[in-house]
């Protein structure tokens, strides 16, 4: 646990090779020591070494107890997890399997192993098997008086999740209301896991077009946060890009039926997303200073992950900002003036690609392809924006090379290709 990872090693080894003296080759306290071992062999990503220890730990426990016993079905679930870790999916499966006979329908633990063998066949793209364990879980536990438990909403949250990937909205925002009760019961809306709750369902009303709620309930999520962070938080920022999301969303509702309310919309959109910028690039400014004084250049750690938080927002905020002025532009000129150029969602979009530029030569982000997927869709937005233009004027206005924005994209895509990054 202190990261002393030679000389726990050393110390696992000497107990292996204790119990073996001490014991006997094929005594239980051998199978604890080889799982011991194990673990921390997985956690060092020592791969080789781990498996065949922990297959020894099964073989003992099962010579020594049985195949049934509670003791085997444990150990299946470590070999599982270690199998989880490296993706071979199958093999987990089938040791959570071997956990769940073990165990029995009324054994405590039969909801978790159901929740882990849910996981493991969702992410082989079993779907309907995979929500029926997961359901089975959350069952389990709500039958047992756990429904509030901290690993009941877990589990449900991860249920919401399946739904939104699969576009079941009806089916998600049922779920993640059912969380927030839990939430506003439990904590309160004094706590941040209750607001990012919220903010959680405000997203999925968001995507099911109940854009009202949604606004109210982001602007709830924005009070509390104000109350409970700092008033240049990142989190308030994200907030605020959400808000001005769902702003322009009513624009384009309202846009056929009232221009000028639609045009208000979008103005309120815009200086949310000003000050969402603003906060972005603040604690971006923040990152930095910290990276330069602990004279690390990997961005690695707590400032790592702020840094990369806070640059997709100012990444999306800015490409947002695109989009708004699109719209309004569409909202404002008449058919003949369509194929001018869009000066402000020009300059919107080059602010999103010399941000990322900036920021590529200060830190390493390399690793950090969710940045990078943003950065791509600038590129693509400005491509489509200038690619439209028909006229000679908005040809010249340009400031944009056309050719290299489509290589740069073409590099990009390449680089976020599923096909690279397995082979990586």
């Amino acid at each position: 646990m202190q990261g002393k990872l030679e000389e726990a090693e050393k110390l696992f080894l000497l107990a292996l090779q204790e119990a073996k003296e001490g014991f006997g080759e094929r005594d239980p306290h051998v199978a604890s020591a080889c799982n011991n071992l194990a673990e921390l062999y997985r956690v060092n990503k020592a791969y080789n070494k781990a498996e065949p220890l922990y297959l020894d730990a099964i073989s003992i426990l099962e010579e020594s107890f049985g195949p049934e016993d509670i003791r085997v079905g444990s150990a299946f679930h470590n070999l599982g997890q270690f199998y989880i870790v490296q993706r071979k999916l199958e093999e987990a499966r089938v040791c959570y399997e071997i956990k769940a006979r073990v165990l029995g329908l009324n054994h405590t633990d039969y909801a978790d192993t159901m929740y882990h063998l849910g996981t493991v066949l969702q992410l082989q793209g079993k779907g309907k098997d995979s929500e029926a364990l997961i359901q089975d879980s959350i069952r389990i536990l709500e039958d047992g008086g756990q429904g509030e438990s901290i690993m009941c909403v877990k589990r449900m949250r991860y249920l919401a999740q399946i739904y939104m990937k699969s576009n079941r909205l009806e089916e998600a925002e049922k779920v993640q209301r059912k969380i927030l009760h839990i939430m506003e019961l439990t904590k309160g809306w004094n706590s941040l896991d209750t607001v990012i709750t919220a903010e959680g369902l405000a997203l999925i009303l968001q995507s099911a077009g109940s854009l009202k709620e949604a606004e109210e309930l982001l602007e709830r999520c924005l009070d509390a946060r104000k109350t409970l962070l700092p008033e240049d938080h990142i989190q308030i920022g994200a907030n605020m890009l959400h808000m001005a999301r769902v702003a322009i969303l009513n624009s384009n509702q309202l846009k056929k039926v009232d221009t000028s309310k639609a045009i208000c919309e979008l103005e309120k959109a815009r200086d949310i997303l000003n000050e969402s910028i603003r906060i972005a690039r603040s604690s971006l400014d923040k990152s930095m200073r910290q990276n330069r004084k602990i004279h690390s250049y990997g961005a690695s750690g707590d400032i790592g992950k702020n840094f990369r938080v806070a640059l997709v927002i100012l990444l999306q905020a800015f490409d947002a900002l695109g989009l708004l002025a699109i719209t309004k532009q569409e909202l404002q000129e008449s058919k003949q003036d369509e194929c001018l150029p869009n000066s402000e969602a020009e300059s919107a979009l080059l602010r999103c690609i010399s941000t990322y530029k900036e920021f590529v030569t200060e830190m390493s982000i390399a690793e950090f392809p969710e940045v990078k997927a943003e950065y791509l869709k600038c590129l693509k937005h400005l491509l489509s924006l200038n690619g439209n233009s028909t006229t000679q004027t908005s040809q010249r206005s340009t400031r944009v090379n056309l050719q290299d924005l489509r290589d740069e994209i073409k590099r990009l895509e390449l680089q976020l290709s599923p096909s690279r990054n397995r082979k990586i």
